[in-house]
Parts: C-alpha cells; sequence; structure tokens
C-alpha cells in the first residue's frame, strides 16, 4: 500500500510542477494575444478567446465529476474497511487508527490528483500548441 501512496503523491507533485510550468506560458501567450489583437480582433483571435473561455468551463465541469466519483470511491473504501473492522476485527489487528489515518490521506490525495488532471492535462495541451504558433507581426 506504500507504494501506492508515494506513487500517488508523485504523480500529484509532478501534475503540481507541470501545471506551474505551462499555466504561465500559456497565460502569457494568450495575454500577448489579446493586446496584439487590440479593438479589432481577427476571426482566429476571436476563435482562440472563445476557446479560453469554454476550456475553462469544460475542465472545471471534470475537475468536479472526477472529485465527486473519486470521493464516492473512497467513501466506500473507507466503509468497507470499518464494517470489516467492526464485523471481523481479527482479521486486521492493526491499529484501527493508524488504517483509518492513512486511508484518509490516501484519499484525500487521490481527490486532489483527480481535480487537478483536467486542468493540468489542458493547459500542459495548450502551451504546447499555443508554442508551436507563429505571432502575427
Amino acid at each position: 500500500m506504500a507504494t501506492r501512496r508515494r506513487r500517488t503523491s508523485k504523480s500529484l507533485a509532478v501534475q503540481s510542477v507541470e501545471l506551474g510550468f505551462a499555466a504561465p506560458q500559456v497565460i502569457a501567450h494568450r495575454l500577448a494575444r489579446m493586446a496584439a489583437a487590440g479593438a479589432s480582433p481577427s476571426a482566429r483571435d476571436r476563435a482562440e478567446f472563445q476557446r479560453m473561455g469554454t476550456e475553462k468551463l469544460a475542465a472545471m465541469n471534470e475537475a468536479w465529476a472526477a472529485m465527486a466519483a473519486e470521493t464516492f470511491r473512497a467513501n466506500q473504501e473507507i466503509a468497507l474497511s470499518y464494517m470489516q473492522s467492526l464485523w471481523l476485527p481479527w482479521i486486521r489487528p492493526t491499529s484501527a487508527f493508524n488504517k483509518a489515518s492513512r486511508q484518509m490521506t490516501r484519499a484525500g490525495l487521490d481527490i486532489l490528483g483527480a481535480g487537478l488532471a483536467p486542468s493540468r492535462r489542458r493547459a500542459v495541451a495548450n502551451a504546447k500548441r499555443l508554442g508551436r504558433t507563429k505571432r502575427r507581426r
């Protein structure tokens, strides 16, 4: 079980770092594009600005749905563990408090990772996509 927690923590740390590098790149590119577009943006600029808003809403909806699903799964796992400790206490002689603490920590990290994934995925994809586009002069 410890390997799963380490892997989740590492994954969450890697996701955070990737998001931390990608988000400023995307923001800088889009702000520069807005400044260059001025009062009359081109069709390409308007499409990109529209995409900004829809992507944010879609990422937020995906994040909430993923966090809700992960919360449901974690609740089921914790409830099962609690029932097993009440009905069959001799099967798992480890400290119930230690086990519950580990489960809650792991559940929190899993929920956070599920919520961060859609935003990170979009920000990294946008950083790659916007980094390839040529700037208008």
